[in-house]
């Protein structure tokens, strides 16, 4: 039977129900390690789940904004879901020097062709905290000044950016057009005011 009736207040940081025994680091890439965990529980079961830890802090993203109202967002093709996808530009720190404002700077330029600016964090979120570390923090940037942009993906060789309103672009979430995660936040966050995310 479900109730709206609250017991306690929620904690996110209340005593871990289970104890970490082992760690293995199984997988090393340039984003991302995976490691296999042992565990146990409460009441004295043993498993073992793998874990995605992310490098170097985490993903940025910026939901930039046109003089003329507009979204760039990019068209990337996505091997492990075999698909195109319109995304926000965004990416990861090249190492643990690189400040999350760099990160949204030199993405809005290689991938978007715009610099900006100002740049204002709005939003910082968990991807998949049922296996991953990872992180995404999402920046507002606006009084663009379009750049010459770069291809650094070899799976889409050229990315094209294609410019949407607000309005544009929260009907594509509502419709499945744009699937993506941190792009699907953004835009839900800018259809509700862009205001609120200076």
């Amino acid at each position: 039977m479900m109730t709206t009736q609250i017991y306690r207040r929620f904690d996110p940081w209340r005593t871990s129900p289970v104890q970490e025994k082992a760690r293995k680091q199984i997988m090393d890439s340039h984003y991302f390690s995976v490691d296999r965990v042992t565990f146990e529980s409460s009441d004295n079961q043993t498993f073992d789940r793998s874990i995605v830890s992310e490098k170097h802090g985490d993903t940025i993203a910026v939901l930039a904004i046109t003089d003329d109202g507009r979204i760039p967002l990019v068209e990337q093709y996505r091997l492990p879901t075999h698909r195109w996808t319109l995304e926000l530009p965004a990416g990861h720190p090249l190492n643990d020097k690189e400040a999350p404002i760099d990160v949204a700077t030199r993405r809005l330029r290689e991938e978007a062709g715009y610099k900006a600016a100002s740049f204002n964090q709005f939003a910082r979120f968990i991807n998949t905290p049922s296996f991953s570390t990872q992180h995404t923090t999402l920046f507002y940037a606006e009084g663009l000044t379009p750049v010459q942009p770069a291809s650094l993906a070899p799976e889409t060789p050229h990315q094209n950016v294609r410019l949407f309103t607000v309005d544009e672009a929260y009907d594509m979430v509502i419709a499945g057009t744009v699937l993506d995660a941190k792009t699907t936040i953004a835009i839900l966050r800018a259809k509700i005011g862009l205001s609120d995310l200076h």
